[in-house]
């Protein structure tokens, strides 16, 4: 404190307590998808699904025309899409994808449009917007529902390229963006028209994840049939007579038609969505330390396809790449349960399990936030003591949350600072504080063995 010449009682606040870490948002995500309205090639934060109509737009309503034949001999009416310019069912379901993310507990998260109702579904329209994503800070999901359903290349063109391998070109790009920010998360779906209890199918869809950065992602199968429905244009015709007529005229064929696409069938969507909420949900309810598994899927009226024990012993333990695949299963009285929680890098020990990869993560992501405010800070025992209590004390809650495993804090995790322990002298001179933190992380019990035997009574 200066003390200048003028008399009088100078007050000088002098502050006690440490600098502490704020956990950053463990889930936050970012959807890509094909939208209503396009509000520009930026990220879009939205709360609700209000939110989202107001800046997106709705549902896609599907164009169709049905022809009733009036011969008693071929009864049986034909579908086909109104115009060759209308989109087949099931092309656009970002907005059915985001009623599956609230639906399941989601809160606020990120919208970037790839593109309008009139854009084809391409590998390079998701490719094109990771530059988006990888500029945003808050998000820690990635995930693209839509890219599962891009379809493959006819077998007649030439060179053609199958669904796994575009899907595999969308999901590398995020899996890079991922490690580029150093702290996101990639959902992925598998593509819808492959068939994965095919184990070359599998293989094949596994050789397009590529090698690199396969503990930034987790993949989910099968798709599930959902309970929302697909919406339709009232001008889909009902034999040459669009839906609006017949029902501005009070006609029988209105409700005829109605029933008939209604046929259709409830949309099927990637699971993608569905997990983004759990996600949510499991992080705020436990922790993000908490696997994302053994919880129902709300929304969701039974997988496409039913997985038994040994086809998921297929999908959750790969020897040869490793590349596990989490399957979502029905059983008898619970619904319909997420029953995996590996990452895409199921043979590594040390980031094997979604919430070991994503507690580090947020402590990462956490700790790096709080420490910039010592750039530039006097690199000496004094900035040491202060970044270590910060360190030890976020660690130490979520210790005691249960994030972490040991009976005590030496245990649970350590930081060390200092010279001699951390640093040398020449890292000093240039300017170096390095901080070394360890965490024991909770990992989940994915295998319960129980051993039985006879006890005989002596």
């Amino acid at each position: 404190m200066n003390y200048p010449n003028t008399p009088g009682v100078k007050i000088k606040e002098v502050p006690l307590l440490p600098p502490s870490v704020a956990q950053v948002a463990t889930s936050i995500p970012v959807f890509l998808g094909f939208t209503e309205k396009s509000p520009g090639k930026e990220a879009t934060r939205i709360t609700s699904l209000k939110d989202y109509e107001d800046a997106f737009g709705g549902a896609y309503a599907y164009k169709y025309s049905i022809t009733v034949p009036t011969s008693a001999t071929n009864p049986a009416p034909s579908f086909s899409v109104l115009n060759s310019t209308d989109a087949t069912i099931g092309t656009y379901y970002l907005y059915e994808a985001m009623q599956a993310y609230f639906g399941n507990g989601g809160g606020a998260c990120y919208v970037i449009s790839v593109g309008s109702f009139t854009t084809a579904v391409s590998t390079t329209a998701f490719t094109d917007a990771m530059e988006i994503v990888e500029r945003l800070d808050e998000p820690t999901l990635i995930l693209f529902p839509e890219a599962a359903g891009i379809a493959g290349d006819p077998a007649t063109a030439a060179n053609p390229v199958s669904a796994n391998e575009k899907y595999g070109i969308v999901a590398q790009a995020a899996l890079n963006v991922a490690s580029n920010t150093g702290d996101k998360f990639v959902i992925l779906d598998t593509p819808k028209d492959e068939d994965m209890l095919d184990n070359n199918v599998v293989a094949a869809y596994r050789t397009a994840l590529g090698t690199s950065y396969l503990n930034r992602g987790a993949s989910y199968f099968p798709h599930l049939e959902s309970i929302y429905t697909f919406q339709f244009h009232e001008n889909s015709e009902y034999n040459g007579v669009s839906l609006k007529t017949l029902q501005d005229n009070g006609s029988g064929d209105y409700t005829t038609a109605m029933a008939l696409l209604k046929g259709f069938g409830r949309v099927e969507l990637p699971p993608s969505a569905f997990m983004a909420g759990v996600y949510t949900r499991t992080d705020s309810a436990q922790g993000v330390w908490k696997a994302p598994a053994n919880v129902s899927l709300l929304g969701v009226t039974a997988p496409v396809t039913a997985v038994s024990d040994s086809t998921q012993e297929m999908l959750n333990v790969d020897a040869t790449s490793g590349k596990s695949i989490n399957a979502i299963r029905t059983f008898a009285g619970l619904g319909t349960m997420v029953w995996g929680a590996r990452t895409l890098a199921g043979n590594d020990n040390e980031w094997r399990y979604i919430n070991v990869r994503r507690l580090f993560l947020t402590v990462e992501e956490s700790i790096k936030k709080a420490v910039s405010q010592f750039v530039f800070e006097n690199n000496d025992a004094k900035t040491w003591v202060k970044v270590s209590a910060m360190i030890k004390s976020y660690l130490n809650g979520i210790w005691q949350d249960g994030g972490l495993q040991g009976v005590s804090e030496k245990e649970a995790f350590f930081v060390n600072v200092g010279l001699g322990q951390t640093m040398s002298e020449i890292d000093i001179l240039e300017g170096r504080m390095i901080v070394k933190v360890g965490i024991a992380a909770v990992r989940p019990a994915e295998f319960i063995k129980l051993e039985f035997s006879h006890f005989v009574n002596q």
